[in-house]
């Protein structure tokens, strides 16, 4: 597919040079359009009314298949949600916890997550572990140190499968592994994933993985819009959470309205009326990526052109690639040796309508690059840290 043409359909890429994606995609015209286009068709015929509600049942409907398309996984095991945070906080406070129980979390974990955990460990009395990941970015075997921290009182880990600051790409799948054989347990040890990097990066099959609960966004790499995302549960895991918020979506009534129980799928951990325009803008964007080729396709030209930027970057005496062997997803972080902060580095880039973001641990910049990302783009970026660090460090 011709790129230049396929991008044309990113409007906000006509007037700025954007490695932000791990942050907030960049909204599809069609994307766009199909939320206008819902909410006219809202107010047109309803905006309550049978027929519009019928019209939403089939909409959410479509949507949960487009991202069970997209994770390998039967869109029954799906809830729509808001964000990453709001998919973590549902088994996170849905589990039974006893005071006995522990929660193993990496350091690298986010701090909206983060602060959810020891909020539970403070109300619960459930003690909190922590694995050393971070010390795994380029040498030492991340499953290995997951294994050594789990103990048989451990109920639940909690870990990124793309770390959001370094850029490191989790062997999950061994991880999995690990914590299903890991001896002396009274009861399985589950594994909550914050996906906000991995959904629309990385190519998946949540089926053959095994993970138990899967938080992910769609205004990341798939480019929605803001205030989508959903949860994964497996099976096997689905009755062993509770919902903590309750609402209609989440329940089955007789003719005359009244309670027969939970619903039997993701939507019992659905609450009540959302902005459904925007699960719209969230298909569109999905489908406009499957158009350009398959998640596979996609990551290996992201991986691609994150080497070609790790490459690039390292080529630079001032600069620090926090990654020494190319990267295995589309982040790409740095450092900088300058007097002037990352964050000053990032506010004069931006100035330049170049957008990256600063990560506070470690200290350091991150780029994001998409699988339409441009050469010539990468190149424009890095001879302009090259220029700025000339003249910040004069």
């Amino acid at each position: 597919m011709d790129i230049d043409k396929y991008r044309q359909a990113f409007p906000g890429l006509e007037d700025k040079v954007y490695f932000n994606f791990g942050g907030q995609g960049i909204l599809p015209q069609i994307a766009l359009e199909a939320i206008i286009e819902t909410y006219q068709y809202l107010q047109q015929y309803g905006p309550f009314s049978v027929g519009v509600n019928a019209w939403l049942s089939e909409q959410k409907a479509l949507l949960r298949s487009a991202i069970a398309q997209e994770l390998n996984v039967s869109p029954t095991t799906i809830t729509l949600t808001e964000n990453v945070t709001a998919g973590c906080n549902i088994p996170l406070w849905g589990m039974d916890w006893r005071g006995s129980d522990r929660i193993l979390m990496t350091d690298c974990e986010h701090p909206g997550v983060i602060a959810v955990v020891k909020e539970i460990s403070r109300r619960f009395g459930v003690e909190i572990d922590i694995a050393p990941i971070k010390e795994t970015l380029n040498q030492g075997n991340p499953t290995e140190v997951i294994a050594r921290s789990l103990r048989p009182n451990t109920r639940l880990v909690v870990l990124s499968h793309l770390l959001w600051n370094t850029g490191q790409v989790l062997p999950l799948a061994e991880i999995v592994k690990a914590c299903r054989e890991y001896p002396n347990c009274d009861r399985p040890i589950r594994i909550l994933v914050d996906a906000a990097q991995s959904v629309g990066s990385l190519p998946l099959n949540l089926t053959e993985l095994g993970v138990d609960f899967y938080a992910f966004t769609g205004h990341k790499w798939w480019c929605g819009p803001a205030g989508v995302g959903g949860l994964y549960i497996h099976p096997e895991a689905f009755e062993e959470i509770q919902p903590t918020f309750v609402g209609w979506r989440a329940v089955n009534t007789d003719a005359k309205g009244e309670l027969l129980g939970w619903k039997n799928n993701g939507e019992r951990f659905e609450v009540a009326t959302s902005a459904y325009p925007e699960y719209e803008g969230l298909r569109a964007a999905i489908a406009i990526h499957q158009q350009w080729g398959t998640p596979l396709e996609r990551y290996q030209k992201i991986c691609q052109l994150s080497q070609f930027l790790w490459q690039e970057l390292s080529k630079l005496d001032k600069i620090q690639c926090l990654k020494t062997s190319s990267p295995e997803a589309g982040l790409v972080s740095f450092r900088v040796k300058s007097d002037r902060s990352h964050l000053q580095i990032v506010n004069e880039l931006e100035k330049r309508s170049f957008f990256l973001r600063t990560i506070v641990d470690p200290d350091c910049i991150r780029a994001c690059v998409h699988y339409f990302t441009l050469e010539s783009e990468i190149e424009q970026l890095v001879a302009t840290i090259q220029e700025l660090v000339q003249v910040l460090t004069l």
